[in-house]
């Protein structure tokens, strides 16, 4: 199995990314391959002047192709997922997520921003045909400690990130089961 990740968020370090980097290392331990994208390795005339043909952008498209999932990670800015990942997606093909399993990530100042997962990350990540958008992770900035450094999550988020991966791994496990033939 392999699946992509793609941390929105135009800061690094970020908490959003921190958030990407505990689910790319409980992944990995199971056996899935993990390919790490992040706004940064685009040049950022390539975002606001849409180059489609842009290097970076090719290989994004790419590895999608091959990927069995994706988990996007975003910080909340003004109660919605962050522009520069916005302007990415736009770039992205209609059908980039087909056949994919998507889990969404947020991270924000305040639990007010919660629902902007449900309200702006999923009707464009379901634009994108995502086969399967699952329930997302919302986290405040106070649950994710050392983010720059070794990230933290407190015990709750740790908790809830764990489910997440759990429903996320069985979604992308159900996508290699042979379909059982017709007697």
């Amino acid at each position: 199995m392999r699946v992509i990740t793609l941390a929105g968020s135009p800061r690094f370090p970020s908490r959003s990314t921190a958030l990407l980097t505990v689910c790319q290392t409980a992944l990995e331990q199971r056996g899935v391959e993990v390919i790490p994208w992040n706004l940064h390795n685009f040049q950022p005339e390539d975002l606001l002047y849409a180059r489609f043909d842009s290097p970076a952008l090719l290989a994004l498209k790419e590895d999608l192709e091959g990927a069995d999932g994706v988990i996007v990670a975003t910080p909340i800015y003004k109660a919605s997922f962050s522009g520069a990942l916005k302007t990415l997606l736009d770039l992205l093909p209609e059908r980039a997520l087909e056949h994919k399993v998507v889990l969404p990530l947020a991270t924000g100042g305040t639990v007010a921003h919660m629902l902007a997962v449900d309200y702006a990350l999923k009707p464009v990540l379901n634009a994108l045909k995502a086969q399967e958008v699952l329930h997302g992770v919302f986290a405040d900035d106070t649950q994710i400690t050392h983010y720059d450094r070794q990230p933290e999550l407190n015990q709750i988020l740790a908790a809830r990130i764990d489910d997440a991966l759990d429903t996320f791994y069985h979604a992308l496990s159900r996508r290699h089961q042979p379909l059982a033939t017709a007697v």
